[in-house]
């Protein structure tokens, strides 16, 4: 990972797009710091696209969509993406199943939930659970004492066991029955509302995260960048950032901003 202050100049003024991970990479120990919010509004005022890619739960999504100073974000680990039109005043969203399947998996999901939950002492559903639509989120520290790696890792697996799928973030287990991830509704959403090809148009965006379930998505992107956080997951990590910023969470998302849109 090299440092993010040597990001050549001849790069930063292709990008188009940052797409973000949230909790821990624009967010700081649970806040969002008026420096993370001030970087998205500069972005956008030098025309560059900003869309938060993250695990966290429909009902947060809408509010963000509607309330930060974003493009569109995609929501659930891929399970939906929205987007909201302020002259309209009109919420576009996307879900990569139909209702009724939703409804199924959810059911799925509850007694899943029962089983990880005796099977892994110390674990509980998240704060956030009663505002999801399509995933089942269990915290490991974010509202309980930080849990071991060898049970976070056990909770995975009693997802995998049931056939569903599961990514570890900074903070949640997130499980869900379907065959879709954060980059395959982020191609969709670009489809969709930017009529950009994500795979062809990679050296214009930039992807930051922080985590384990940020990896398929620094595999992909050229320009992956990691918030200073991510060193503490190096060793559970399968691809690591291009990128890595000096400082963590929302302060590293904000010096990142700050080294882009310099074009001295």
């Amino acid at each position: 990972m090299q440092p993010f202050r040597d990001f050549p100049p001849a790069h930063r003024s292709r990008i188009r797009f940052v797409l973000t991970d949230v909790d821990d990479t624009v967010t700081m120990d649970g806040r969002l710091p008026s420096t993370a919010l001030a970087a998205m509004e500069a972005l956008q005022a030098e025309g560059i696209r900003v869309v938060p890619i993250t695990g966290r739960p429909a009902g947060w999504c809408d509010h963000m969509a509607r309330m930060w100073p974003i493009d569109a974000l995609v929501g659930e680990n891929g399970a939906f993406y929205f987007a909201y039109d302020t002259r309209q005043r009109r919420m576009r969203r996307r879900y990569w199943k139909p209702e009724e399947a939703r409804r199924v998996d959810r059911r799925r999901l509850a007694d899943l939930e029962a089983t990880i939950l005796a099977h892994v002492p110390g674990c509980r559903v998240s704060a956030d659970q009663a505002y999801r639509e399509a995933d089942l989120a269990i915290d490991f520290c974010e509202d309980v004492p930080p849990l071991p790696a060898a049970a976070v890792n056990a909770i995975k697996d009693c997802f995998e066991q049931a056939g569903a799928r599961a990514k570890i973030s900074s903070i949640h287990v997130n499980g869900w029955f379907g065959d879709y991830d954060k980059l395959a509704m982020t191609r969709r959403c670009f489809q969709d509302l930017f009529a950009t090809d994500v795979d062809a148009a990679r050296d214009a965006m930039i992807f930051v995260g922080d985590s384990p379930n940020d990896a398929p998505m620094f595999a992909h992107f050229t320009h992956s960048v990691g918030v200073a956080n991510v060193r503490r997951f190096a060793d559970r990590m399968d691809r690591l950032p291009a990128w890595v910023t000096e400082n963590e969470g929302g302060r590293g998302f904000a010096e990142m901003v700050g080294v882009l849109l310099d074009r001295s």
